[in-house]
Parts: structure tokens; sequence; C-alpha cells
């Protein structure tokens, strides 16, 4: 799947320690996830995030 590029920033950190990620869209959401599949996926969902169970 193609997408035009864009301008919009995503971040995602790893959390030192840990297994996990912390995504940040460029919307504001937050996310976490031990799978980076699964962040990107997220991420690429913009704006159907679905909520956050953090």
């Amino acid at each position: 799947m193609n997408r035009p590029p864009t301008a919009e920033v995503y971040r995602v950190d790893w959390v030192p320690g840990t297994d996990a990620l912390h995504g940040i869209c460029h919307c504001g959401a937050e996310h976490d996830t031990q799978e980076p599949v699964l962040m990107w996926q997220w991420m690429l969902s913009h704006p159907d995030h679905q909520e956050d169970d953090r």
C-alpha cells in the first residue's frame, strides 16, 4: 500500500529497561505496546485510533 508523503511527525520511543515501546501520534494520542508492527498499525490508523488502555 503506497501512501503519499506527509508532514506529520510520528514518534516511537523505547522504554529503557523494558521491551516496551511508547508511541505518540502527530495528533497527540499516545499508545504503549511491545510489538513494533502493532505500534505502526496503531500510528497509521490515524484518526481512528482505538482508545488507549494505559
